[in-house]
């Protein structure tokens, strides 16, 4: 009779074949591959510390306090303000700044050329350097409502030749360039003013020193024109200004009105609609929240799904026990005989163990459905130990069933990722299953072995027994809730294997069901189910030191 494993999922491809020798032959098929436990496996295998927060490294906002409930509108809204409000001063400084060198253009030239003609009327005679401009000359250059011009005349040994004494000299350090006007910014009478200076050459004395020729002007005609540029290039600004703060604020309250339709939207379900959102207008940025959380309205319907089947199984199944309870009481009740009476009451004696069973394996399938979703109960877990502590557990059960129930494994830990209730749940199903399908009080005793193997790439769990086997034909069936193979004659509530089936889903695991290939007995093929389980923990090496 051939071996087989769970009836194939169609949406998991099929992967290679790797087995023990004395298990079924593998099939990968009907493996339901979780990422997230994946995940988890490689962050135990490598250790790491814990990561630090999302936002930790990232930008936080200075105009709010982190703990602050945080509004996308103001968290855009400040974004955009805080540095339009950062900059507008430094616009300013740069404005004045530029203001200031477009001012000095025009008074500049103008110096300039006040120098030239100072310096057209200055001649040589008898080796000295003289001013030939009149005097009204010398007052119309002086002629300004709102500044207070100033000049110097120096001769050839530096003697002062006209104008005003207080204008400072150039730096003694500087080369004169004859016929190159330069400008300095310096202070005259506690004011400042800008000089425009340049020296004069005599034809006739090439070797003497030239004359110096110097014109300065205070700066309250630069200071009004640069400030009236100022004024208008900030006055617009004032008044742009709260017009784009205005056009911000409409254009993120036209941006967010696509989720505030959302938001109404999902305020308006009833609170038993879990369909997905219907999000034709939603913006591409927002789309995956919508995908997620669709996604997670999926999870839950599935999960009210399961709770329902859960209530539905657990009325169908408590109702005959319960049922055939009342009954037995009922004639109890009724009994006179005391030998009848013992015997109605050890029948509800039996009866409420079977539906005592009935409970606890219904609300370990429901523990086993639920508790996947929670990935801080995935540990390390040594599935030798736990299978030697489930072995100790049941050996009771297998004395008074006069059974050999042994344990087949190495001593050392063999680490697998997984929850160690949920697997302690499973080796117990797999062992219960073992002990009621297996022939009791046989002679030679029927022997139930719990068996531990791993490799480089997985670890098995393996229960073994010689009871009448499983048909080929049932074998995709037994794993289904409430089934019982037919002609087995054995108590049970038909959830053992449903529940090792869902554990086995929620640690990646492959089941294999087949024969005892150590089976002897005629007629008894045996059983067995096999447990691949491919999240394992490998110990670190070792080191061993060797003596000289």
């Amino acid at each position: 009779m051939p071996d087989e494993t769970l009836p194939p999922n169609p949406a998991a491809p099929p992967a290679p074949a790797a087995a023990p020798s004395a298990a079924p032959p593998p099939a990968r098929a009907g493996r339901r591959l979780r990422p997230d436990l994946r995940m988890l496996t490689i962050g135990l295998r490598r250790r790491r510390e814990p990561e630090p927060a999302a936002g930790a490294a990232g930008f936080t906002n200075p105009l709010r306090s982190t703990l602050e409930q945080r509004s996308l509108f103001g968290e855009i809204l400040d974004w955009m303000l805080a540095p339009l409000l950062l900059l507008w001063p430094v616009a300013v400084t740069i404005t004045y700044l530029v203001a200031q060198n477009i001012a000095n253009v025009p008074f500049d030239r103008y110096l300039a050329d006040s120098v030239e003609i100072l310096a057209d009327h200055v001649e040589e005679f008898r080796g000295e350097a003289r001013l030939m401009m009149p005097l009204p000359a010398r007052q119309m250059l002086r002629a300004d409502t709102t500044d207070n011009l100033y000049f110097m005349v120096l001769g050839l040994r530096g003697e002062f030749v006209a104008g005003d004494r207080e204008l400072p000299l150039p730096d003694e350090t500087e080369v004169p360039t004859p016929g190159v006007v330069r400008f300095r910014e310096a202070q005259v009478r506690n004011a400042d003013v800008r000089i425009a200076y340049t020296w004069v050459q005599f034809a006739n004395r090439p070797g003497s020193q030239p004359a110096l020729i110097q014109v300065a002007e205070t700066l309250d005609k630069r200071g009004q024109l640069a400030n009236e540029i100022i004024r208008g290039v900030i006055v617009p600004q004032f008044i742009l200004l709260p017009i784009a703060v205005v056009l911000v604020w409409f254009g993120l309250t036209r941006g967010l009105a696509p989720l505030n339709a959302l938001l109404r939207q999902i305020r308006e379900r009833r609170p038993d609609d879990v369909s997905p959102i219907q999000s034709p207008g939603t913006p591409d940025e927002v789309e995956p929240l919508v995908v997620a959380f669709n996604e997670l309205l999926a999870r839950l319907e599935q999960n009210l799904v399961t709770q329902r089947r859960f209530i539905a199984d657990a009325a169908h199944q408590m109702k005959t026990p319960l049922a055939g309870l009342r009954t037995q009481a009922e004639l109890a009740q009724r009994e006179t005989d005391p030998q009848e009476l013992r015997r109605s009451l050890r029948q509800i004696a039996a009866s409420t163990e079977r539906a005592t069973h009935l409970i606890n394996q219904l609300l370990a399938l429901a523990r086993a459905e639920h508790q996947s979703a929670d990935l801080t109960a995935f540990k390390a877990v040594d599935l030798a130990e736990l299978a030697r502590e489930a072995v100790r557990e049941w050996v009771p059960q297998a004395i008074a069933r006069g059974i050999d129930l042994g344990y087949d494994g190495p001593d050392t830990p063999v680490r697998v990722i997984g929850v160690a209730t949920l697997l302690r749940e499973l080796a117990g199903n797999l062992i219960d299953n073992a002990l009621r399908y297996s022939p009791a009080q046989a002679s030679p005793a029927a022997a139930v072995t719990v068996r531990v193997r791993s490799t480089s790439e997985a670890v098995y769990l393996e229960v073994e027994d010689i009871g009448p086997g499983i048909p080929e034909r049932e074998r995709p069936l037994v794993f289904d809730r409430f089934y019982r193979v037919l002609g087995t004659n054995v108590d049970g509530s038909g959830l053992g294997l449903a529940i090792v089936r869902e554990i086995a889903e929620q640690h990646d695991a492959l089941l294999r069901v087949g024969s005892n290939p150590r089976a002897e007995r005629p007629g008894w093929p045996g059983t067995l189910i096999s447990v691949e389980l491919i999240h394992t923990l490998h110990s670190p090496p070792t080191l061993v030191l060797q003596p000289d």
